[in-house]
């Protein structure tokens, strides 16, 4: 087992997911470009879980505005979002675990996809604009343009560490090393 103690400058758990225990469900979230499915798929081997690529429920529309340059409203956003939390619903009926990428950049997705489930636990990928811009113009066969990174960060409304089920992850530390402390803190939680 890692020493957690001495990893809190890339981990942090909010106190609603402390309280809330080990959560079945990760939505794995942040602005595009921050790692979103590197770190599920890492964290998914290490958990024996199955992963949902977030961007695989979106709309045929949704890709196509993405792809010109076109930042999503709110209202393109909710079949998506309905998506996901039909996903997480799914797996709560079946008892299963799983892990979902999802941006959810504003606080009223996650309300939507958790739908007040303490098992639903977003495990935020955070970075600033400088540390993830350069990982998103290497990035190649995906439709969301470099250029909507601005867009990104004025919809983000930061997971609230008091009052929201969050695992805060700095992306600035290695992915690998990221997964393994986001299991070494998952594991250390009451079942």
């Amino acid at each position: 087992m890692c020493d957690v103690s001495q990893n809190m400058d890339t981990v942090s758990l909010s106190r609603r997911l402390r309280q809330a225990g080990r959560p079945c469900v990760l939505i794995v979230m942040g602005v595009s470009g921050c790692g979103k499915s590197t770190v599920a798929h890492l964290i998914a081997e290490r958990l024996g879980w199955p992963v949902i690529e977030g961007d695989d429920l979106h709309t045929e529309n949704n890709i196509d505005l993405m792809s010109r340059g076109i930042p999503l409203t709110d209202a393109d956003r909710a079949p998506w979002l309905d998506r996901i939390a039909d996903q997480v619903k799914a797996w709560g009926a079946q008892r299963q675990c799983g892990i979902v990428t999802c941006s959810s950049l504003k606080r009223e997705y996650r309300e939507r996809i958790a739908n007040g489930s303490q098992d639903v636990c977003f495990v935020y990928l955070k970075g600033s604009k400088e540390d993830i811009a350069p990982r998103l113009q290497q990035r190649t066969g995906h439709f969301m343009p470099a250029t909507m990174l601005d867009s990104q960060f004025e919809t983000l409304e930061e997971p609230d560490m008091h009052e929201e089920v969050v695992m805060a992850l700095d992306v600035t530390a290695p992915q690998e090393h990221l997964a393994e402390q986001a299991c070494a803190h998952l594991a250390q939680l009451s079942a």
